[in-house]
């Protein structure tokens, strides 16, 4: 298992007329967190769409605790549980800055060769660089 940890604060933008955080932006932190992870292993998006290969999301599961507020700081937990081959799946936990869970969730992204419009594997350059935290 692989796991990295961000902090975002909830600004203004982010929350609704209640001051919480508004439902739809939870994905767009769980988009940071699985960007930072994956710049954490010397990976990007911009990379690998230079190569050729682009990571839509196919499936989205989103989980609501407890509300995240304004001006909190969230800390949003990534973990992948197991080597990616076709798809890759990130689970994602938020906690607000008493530690206190407030959003779970969970993302599936396919690898697609973008000439081909096709499902495909991940570059070895990836699969080395997340090989090293499994089994």
């Amino acid at each position: 298992m692989f796991s990295h940890s961000t902090k975002i604060r909830v600004r203004y933008a982010d929350t609704d007329q209640m001051g919480f955080m508004y439902y739809g932006n939870y994905a767009t932190f769980y988009e940071v967190g699985r960007v930072e992870m994956l710049r954490s292993l010397g990976l990007t998006y911009k990379s690998m769409e230079e190569s050729g290969i682009i990571m839509p999301v196919i499936d989205l599961k989103c989980k609501y605790i407890l509300p995240a507020l304004y001006d909190e700081e969230i800390t949003v937990k990534v973990f992948i549980d197991k080597m990616p081959s076709l798809r890759i799946h990130f689970r994602y936990e938020l906690y607000n800055e008493s530690d206190e869970l407030v959003n779970m969730g969970e993302t599936t992204l396919v690898f697609i060769d973008q000439e081909k419009k096709k499902a495909c594997l991940p570059s070895k350059e990836f699969l080395e660089k997340l090989s090293v935290y499994f089994d």
